[in-house]
C-alpha cells in the first residue's frame, strides 16, 4: 500500500503530486536551506494517496460529482459547496490512515521530547502554489491543535475545505478539474507567535516588481492578522545587493564595495497595530478554520508605538528571503513567525509570487491624474499604480455582495477569500484595514485593479452610490476622491528607448514613487530634492526638534509630539525619516549616482513646517534671501544642517548606499563654498573620503564667472535653469506680469550656460542640468547637447521624449 504519511524532510519540490505545493515547498526548504539558517517547523504530511483512500473508502466520488453537476444546471455554489463539505464531515477516516496520523503525531512528540504537542494543521492541494496560480487562502488552516482526536478532526476538516465555495470557484476559473485535485494535510509543531510576532514578506517589491528589495510586514501575535488585513502592520524594506554574505539571482544591481557592517534597511514604517490575534481556550463554533481557536485583543499603546522587529531580526528575515529566492530561482511570497518562548524565527510557508513575476520586463503602464478637485475623501496605502472610477459600494460582509455591480468600487473593512467573487467585478477596492501583504492587496494585484488599503474609516466615510475616483498613481499613498476625475493611461516599451552619449537622469522628489521607475534605463538621479522629503515625510522644522521650548503654538506642539512619540531623542526622528526617504531613491537606481540636494527651502517655506515660524525671519523677497548654502554655516541653522548631514551619513555609511552624491544649492561666493565644505567635513562628510562626491548648483551668475574656481572646490555642476534665468535676466520667475520675459532660450541665458560648460570642462568637471526646460522645449535640449552638456535630468514622464530628442541631435 502507498505511504499515507511522510516526514516533511523526506519530500521536496518534486513531490507536489504527493503532498501538494505547500508541503512540498516546506520539505524542500528543510532539506536544502537549513544549512543557511532558514528554520522550518518540524512536521509531517498526509499524502494524496491518503486523501484518495478517504474518498474511496467512504464512496464519495459519485456523490461529489452529482453535486458538482448541479452547478452546470444553474444551481449556485453557496448551495452546492455546503452539501459537498457535509459529505466529508460525516465520513470517517480509514483505520489505516488514523493509525498513520496518530503514529506520526506521537513520533513528533518524541522528537520534541513532549506529549500532546500543539500543532498547526494546514491544507496543501496538489494544484497549489504554482507559478501561474497561487490558490492562496482557498483551503483551511487550523492552529493550536492539541491531542490526537482534535488532530484527526482537523484533518477531516482540511479534506472538506478542498470544496469551500471559494476553492470551487477558483478551480473552475483556472481550468482545474475538481476531482483531479487531491489534498495533503501538513502537521507541524506550533510556532508560538501569539506570544511574539509574525507576518509576510516578498523577495521583491510587490507593487512595482523592483527586484532588489525584500519587503517585510510584521505585527504582534499570529500572522493571520497580517494575511487577512485585520491590522495595519509595520513595513520594512531591505536592499538586497548590500546584504552582506548574500547574492540574489533576481537582483538587477551588481554588488559594490560596502562599509563593514552595513545594515541596508532603507525604509521602516510603523503601523498602528491596534489589535493582535492570540489563542483562546474557548472551543469556538463548529465552522472550523483559522478563527476557531483564536481571539482578537487590543494591543497596548506601547506596542502600537514600538517597532515589532529589531534591525538584526529584519536583516535575518531578509537574508532568509534571498536564500529562498535564490534556491527557487524566482520571486517568492513568504510567511514567517517568531516563537515568543524561544525567540527563534521560522519560515512557515513559501510560494511563488504570481503577479509581478509574470509582467513583461520591458513594458510599463503609466497613469496620470490631471486634476484632483477637493482634498481626498479618504487616504491609505496604494496597491498598484492605476486609477479607476466608479460608484462606491460599502459592504459589511461578502454575503451582501449579490447586487454589487460590475465596475463598482468595493469598500469593505477588510477582505478574505470569500470576497473574491465580488472583487473580480470591482473597478477598484478600498478597505479600512490591512497592509501591502494583506489578502485585499494580494488579490487586487492579481486581478489588476487599484486598491487603497488601510484607510481606517472608508466604510463609515464614503457614501454608498457616490461616484469616486481611486488613484494609486501618486506614490505610496493612495487617494479616494469624490467624483469622476480626468485621468489617462500611457503604455511605454523601454526596449524602444534609444541609447545616447549624453546621460539622461531622473528628477525624483517623492521616495514613495521612486521604485516605480526602476525599469527606465536612466543614468542615475540628477536631482533628489531633500526639502520634499522634509516637507512631506518629516514635516517638522529641525530646529523645533532641537529647541522645542521655542515652539509657541500648542497645536503645533501637539502634532510634533505625535510624530516623535516613541523616540528617545526627537532629533533622531528627523535623521531617520530623512535618511529613509533618501535611501529609497538611492536604492531605485543603485549603483548609479543619485545626487541629493541639501535642503533648499526659502524662509517662508521653512516657516510653514511644524514649529518653523519661531526660527525664521520675515523676508520681503525670500527667493533672494536666506536660502541654500548661506544657511548651512549660520549659527541660527547650522545645528539643523548637521542633522541633514547625519542623515546623509546614515544612508552612505550605515546603509551602504555610497552612490549618494551631495549637492549644495545657491552657493554665492567662493568663501561661502569653503565654509560649507568645512561644515560638511566637521559632520563627517569629507569630500573624496569613501568616494563622496560633492556637487554645486550653478544657478547664480557668480557660479558662471568663477566656474573654474568653483570647479576646483566641487566635483560637478548642476545647472538650475530657473534660478539662473531669473538672475541673468533680473526677472522674478514667479511674476505673472513678467512671464513673457522669462525664457531659458534668451541669448544671455544660453551664453551663460555655454560659458559655464566650457570653463568647467577646462577643469575636467562635469556639468548637468536639472531644470524642466529640456522636457518642455526640444530646441533647448538640442542646444544643451550641442554645447557639450554631460547630462540632463528630467521628470520620469518626460524621459522618453527627451531621450529621443537627444539621440536625434547626437546622430
Amino acid at each position: 500500500m502507498s505511504e499515507l504519511c511522510l516526514w516533511l524532510e523526506d519530500v521536496g519540490n518534486d513531490d507536489t503530486a504527493r503532498v501538494g505545493g505547500k508541503n512540498a515547498s516546506l520539505g524542500e526548504m528543510i532539506r536544502h536551506l537549513g544549512a543557511v539558517g532558514v528554520r522550518v517547523p518540524e512536521g509531517f504530511a498526509t499524502t494524496a494517496d491518503a486523501y484518495r483512500a478517504f474518498i474511496e473508502v467512504n464512496e464519495l466520488a459519485d456523490p461529489i460529482r452529482k453535486q458538482l453537476e448541479r452547478l452546470d444546471e444553474g444551481d449556485v455554489v453557496d448551495e452546492v459547496g455546503p452539501e459537498i463539505r457535509r459529505l466529508f464531515l460525516e465520513a470517517e477516516l480509514p483505520d489505516t490512515l488514523r493509525q498513520a496520523i496518530v503514529g506520526h503525531y506521537r513520533a513528533l512528540g518524541q522528537r520534541l521530547d513532549r506529549t500532546d504537542v500543539d500543532v498547526a494543521v494546514r491544507s496543501s492541494a496538489t494544484a497549489e502554489d504554482l507559478p501561474e496560480a497561487s490558490f492562496a487562502g482557498q483551503q483551511e488552516t487550523f492552529l493550536n491543535v492539541v491531542g490526537e482526536e482534535q488532530l484527526l478532526d482537523a484533518c477531516r476538516r482540511c479534506y472538506a475545505s478542498l470544496f469551500t465555495d471559494r476553492a470551487i470557484e477558483y478551480r473552475a476559473e483556472h481550468g482545474f478539474a475538481h476531482l483531479d485535485v487531491a489534498l495533503s494535510v501538513g502537521v507541524q509543531r506550533m510556532v508560538r507567535s501569539d506570544e511574539a510576532s509574525a507576518g509576510v514578506m516578498f523577495s521583491m517589491d510587490p507593487e512595482t516588481g523592483f527586484p532588489d528589495v525584500v519587503v517585510i510586514d510584521a505585527a504582534w501575535g499570529l500572522g493571520e492578522s497580517v494575511v487577512a488585513g485585520e491590522v495595519d502592520p509595520d513595513e520594512y524594506v531591505v536592499f538586497k545587493p548590500l546584504l552582506a554574505g548574500t547574492t540574489s539571482a533576481g537582483s538587477s544591481s551588481a554588488q559594490t564595495e560596502q562599509p563593514d557592517g552595513a545594515v541596508p534597511i532603507v525604509s521602516k514604517r510603523r503601523g498602528s497595530k491596534e489589535h493582535r490575534i492570540v489563542y483562546t481556550t474557548d472551543a469556538g463554533d463548529d465552522t472550523g478554520g483559522d478563527s476557531a481557536p483564536t481571539t482578537t485583543v487590543d494591543t497596548t499603546a506601547d506596542e502600537q508605538r514600538a517597532v515589532v522587529l529589531d534591525d538584526d531580526e529584519i536583516v535575518q528575515l531578509a537574508r532568509h528571503a534571498v536564500s529562498i529566492e535564490d534556491h527557487y530561482g524566482r520571486p517568492m511570497d513568504i510567511e514567517w513567525a517568531k516563537d515568543g518562548r524561544t525567540g527563534e524565527i521560522f519560515v512557515v510557508q513559501a510560494r511563488p509570487e504570481t503577479v509581478q513575476s509574470r509582467h513583461e520586463a520591458g513594458q510599463m503602464s503609466t497613469y496620470t491624474l490631471h486634476s484632483t478637485g477637493e482634498e481626498p475623501w479618504v487616504t491609505g496605502q496604494a496597491i498598484g499604480e492605476a486609477i479607476a472610477s466608479g460608484p462606491a459600494y460599502p459592504l459589511g460582509s461578502a454575503a451582501e455582495g449579490a447586487d454589487f455591480p460590475d465596475g463598482g468600487v468595493l469598500v469593505a473593512e477588510m477582505t478574505d477569500p470569500d470576497w473574491v467573487p465580488i472583487m473580480r467585478r470591482a473597478a477598484a477596492i478600498v478597505t479600512d484595514h490591512g497592509g501591502r501583504t494583506s489578502h485585499a492587496a494580494i488579490v487586487s494585484r492579481e486581478l489588476g485593479v487599484p486598491a487603497v488599503i488601510g484607510t481606517g474609516d472608508a466604510t463609515a466615510t464614503v457614501e454608498a452610490g457616490a461616484d469616486v475616483t481611486v488613484s494609486c498613481a501618486e506614490g505610496d499613498e493612495g487617494h479616494v476622491y469624490r467624483g469622476v476625475l480626468e485621468w489617462d493611461r500611457r503604455e511605454l516599451d523601454v526596449e524602444d528607448i534609444p541609447e545616447t552619449r549624453t546621460k539622461v537622469m531622473l528628477n525624483l522628489a517623492d521616495p514613495a514613487a521612486a521604485l516605480r521607475w526602476w525599469r527606465l534605463p536612466a543614468d542615475g538621479v540628477g536631482l533628489a530634492r531633500m526639502e520634499f522629503i522634509i516637507g512631506n515625510h518629516v514635516q517638522v522644522h529641525p530646529m523645533a526638534l532641537l529647541e522645542p521650548d521655542r515652539v509657541e503654538s500648542d497645536e503645533e506642539r501637539r502634532r510634533i509630539d505625535e510624530l516623535v512619540a516613541g523616540w528617545d531623542d526627537p532629533a533622531d526622528f528627523f535623521v531617520e525619516e530623512l535618511a529613509f526617504g533618501m535611501a529609497r531613491i538611492a536604492a531605485s537606481l543603485y549603483p548609479k549616482p543619485v545626487i541629493v540636494r541639501m535642503s533648499d527651502f526659502k524662509t517662508n517655506e521653512y516657516a510653514d513646517l511644524l514649529g518653523g515660524s519661531a526660527f525664521e525671519p520675515h523676508e520681503e523677497n525670500p527667493m533672494l534671501g536666506w536660502r541654500g548654502a548661506s544657511r548651512y554655516y549660520h549659527d541660527d541653522y547650522r545645528r539643523g544642517f548637521e542633522l541633514e548631514c547625519r542623515a546623509v551619513s546614515l544612508v552612505r555609511n550605515r546603509m551602504g548606499l555610497r552612490n549618494v552624491v551631495v549637492m549644495i544649492p545657491f552657493c554665492r561666493t567662493l568663501d561661502e563654498a569653503d565654509r560649507v565644505l568645512g561644515v560638511l567635513a566637521e559632520a563627517g562628510l569629507v569630500r573624496g573620503r569613501d568616494g563622496l562626491a560633492v556637487y554645486v548648483m550653478a544657478e547664480i551668475p557668480s557660479n558662471v564667472f568663477l566656474a573654474q574656481e568653483f570647479a576646483r572646490r566641487f566635483d560637478g555642476f548642476s545647472i538650475g535653469s530657473n534660478d539662473l534665468t531669473q538672475l541673468v535676466l533680473g526677472v522674478d520667475r514667479d511674476s505673472s506680469t513678467l512671464q513673457s520675459l522669462f525664457s531659458e532660450r534668451d541669448p544671455a541665458v544660453q551664453q551663460a550656460i555655454a560659458l559655464l560648460i566650457e570653463r568647467a570642462h577646462d577643469e575636467n568637471t562635469p556639468v548637468g542640468l536639472c531644470g524642466q526646460a529640456p522636457s518642455d522645449d526640444p530646441t533647448f535640449a538640442e542646444f544643451l547637447v550641442r554645447s557639450g552638456i554631460d547630462s540632463v535630468s528630467v521628470s520620469p514622464d518626460s524621459f522618453l521624449a527627451v531621450k529621443q530628442t537627444i539621440a536625434a541631435t547626437e546622430s
